[in-house]
């Protein structure tokens, strides 16, 4: 059964943060990546990591793979991403079904939830390239952005030795605190798009466990939060 996850940006060097956590669940088949403030902290995530997602690997491959990881999520909590993880599902067949998810927080001028959630859906939906869209989760108001991009791979790196085009999805919901002024932002990117719709329905079920409040019996993690399990 997946646990909470708690999740608040990474700390600044003086181990200080203001910005409240929330939490959210993370349903099975996500990999969480080894976000965290400190290199040591990293380092002990990450050669984890690599064994949860590499289960049929040994030491030949989790030993290189792990400090790769680690310069990943020293990047990501460079960028303000308190959260990152990898999804991973079986398809029909031998197929696997993938997806990049992220959580950031993002400082704003407005403590009002619906206040924040109004400007954002303004900004959002003045793109005509964007179908940005109101959302009314159990924590309160946010906002929905889909975006689909299509890019051109060229014959030496696709395995047609063709040019092939390649089309990715993004669905990004910006969900306003109701503990301070700052917006959460949850972003899923995939290039499964003929899995679209499973990832939509799978994020829809991920932000109705967004709370503001730590679920009853608490919640592990801190700093970037802890996987599901």
């Amino acid at each position: 059964m997946a646990t909470p996850t708690s999740a608040v940006p990474p700390v600044s060097g003086d181990g200080a943060s203001d910005i409240p956590p929330i939490w959210f669940t993370v349903p099975e088949g996500f990999f969480a990546l080894p976000v965290a403030p400190t290199p040591e902290e990293r380092e002990t995530l990450a050669h984890a990591f690599v064994r949860e997602l590499y289960s049929r690997g040994d030491e030949s491959l989790w030993d290189p793979a792990a400090p790769y990881y680690a310069a990943v999520a020293e990047y990501m909590a460079g960028e303000g991403v308190s959260y990152a993880a990898m999804g991973l599902f079986s398809t029909e067949g031998s197929g696997v079904a993938q997806c990049a998810f992220t959580v950031a927080a993002v400082q704003t001028d407005q403590t009002d939830p619906d206040i924040a959630a109004h400007g954002t859906l303004a900004v959002l939906s003045a793109d005509p390239l964007n179908d940005a869209r109101w959302l009314d989760l159990p924590c309160g108001p946010a906002v929905s952005c889909v975006t689909l991009s299509e890019f051109t791979l060229q014959p030496d790196v696709t395995a047609s030795c063709e040019e092939t085009k390649l089309l990715t999805g993004q669905i990004q919901v910006h969900v306003p605190f109701a503990t301070g002024p700052y917006t959460a932002v949850f972003t899923l990117h995939t290039a499964s798009t003929e899995y679209w719709a499973e990832f939509c329905d799978l994020l829809v079920a991920l932000l109705r466990t967004v709370s503001f409040v730590e679920p009853d019996g608490g919640a592990g993690g801190v700093g970037g939060g802890v996987g599901s399990g």
